[in-house]
C-alpha cells in the first residue's frame, strides 16, 4: 500500500533527512587514503547517536539476504555497485567510493547515497560520478505532482544510457516513510507518461546506479550483500529522499 504523507509528516521526514545528510557528510570527510571502511561506518554511527536516531540499515534482512546487514552504512568501492559491507579494507589513492546511509528519527526514515573519489581521481570516474548525479537531478526534476512514475524513470535512464552506462534491472528507488522501503518501486528506466500517478505527499527515494562498462549484469559476493559489475568496471550511485509537493519536488536529505 502506498502511504501519502501529510505536510507535518513531510516536515518530520525532513528532520530524519538532515541526520542522513550529516552522516553522509561525516563519512565522506573521514574518507582518506589509509582509512578503513569500518572507520567511515563509525563516523556515521556517531552522527546517528548524537541525533538520537537509529539506523534502518543495521540488522536489515530482506528476502535476498542470507544474513542481517551489520552496519549503518553501505560502503561500496570501485567495482562494487551497492550494498558493500564496511570492513577492514583501507582506502587507496584513486578509489571510487559510494556511501549509502539511512536514519530513522521519531518514527520517520530518510535514505541517501553519494559517490566520490579518494585521492587522485581518474577522469573516467569523475565523468561517471557526475553523470550519475545529473541523472538524479533529472529524476528529481521529473518528480512533480500530476506526473507519472515513468517520467522519473525515463529521465534517469535516458541520462545513463546516453552516456553509455549499464543499469541494473532489478534494483532502483522506492517509496519511503515510516519504513525505509515502501511502495511504490522507482525503476531507473521506464516510459514517460506511464505508471503510478505522482501526487502531493508521496515520498520517494530516487537512486540512479550506473555501471561504467555498459553492461547491465552484476554478481553477488559470498557475503550475500555486495553487488559487483561482472566486467570489473566501476560503478556509481547517487540518491536523495524526495517529496512530491504542489510547489515542486522537495529534497528531504539535502545537507
Amino acid at each position: 500500500m502506498v502511504e501519502i504523507k501529510t505536510d507535518a509528516s513531510l516536515d518530520a521526514m525532513r528532520e530524519a533527512g538532515r541526520v542522513v545528510a550529516s552522516a553522509l557528510d561525516a563519512a565522506q570527510r573521514a574518507a582518506a587514503v589509509g582509512v578503513s571502511l569500518r572507520e567511515l561506518d563509525e563516523a556515521a554511527r556517531e552522527v546517528l547517536r548524537e541525533a538520537g536516531a537509529s539506523s534502518p540499515f543495521l540488522g536489515y534482512r530482506p528476502q535476498f539476504a542470507s544474513t542481517p546487514f551489520p552496519a549503518v552504512i553501505c560502503a561500496s568501492v570501485n567495482d562494487a555497485i551497492v550494498h558493500g559491507i564496511p570492513g577492514d579494507y583501507r582506502l587507496s589513492d584513486g578509489d571510487l567510493v559510494t556511501i549509502d546511509c539511512g536514519a530513522t528519527l521519531d518514527g520517520w526514515s530518510g535514505d541517501a547515497a553519494v559517490s566520490f573519489t579518494v585521492g587522485t581521481p581518474r577522469p573516467a570516474d569523475v565523468r561517471l560520478i557526475e553523470t550519475t548525479r545529473q541523472a538524479l537531478e533529472a529524476g528529481i526534476a521529473a518528480a512533480v505532482a500530476g506526473g507519472r512514475m515513468g517520467d522519473i524513470s525515463h529521465a534517469v535512464g535516458t541520462v545513463g544510457r546516453t552516456a553509455g552506462y549499464g543499469i541494473m534491472e532489478d534494483f532502483g528507488g522506492h517509496g519511503i516513510g515510516r519504513r525505509m522501503h515502501e511502495d511504490p518501486p522507482v525503476p531507473n528506466e521506464g516510459r514517460p507518461g506511464r505508471g503510478f500517478r505522482l501526487r502531493h505527499g508521496l515520498v520517494l527515494a530516487i537512486e540512479p546506479m550506473f555501471l561504467a562498462g555498459g553492461l547491465d549484469a552484476y554478481t553477488t559476493d559470498a557475503d550475500g550483500w555486495t553487488l559487483r559489475t561482472t566486467d570489473g568496471s566501476r560503478a556509481a550511485h547517487s540518491e536523495h529522499t524526495v517529496a512530491i509537493t504542489e510547489d515542486g519536488p522537495r529534497i528531504l536529505t539535502a545537507l
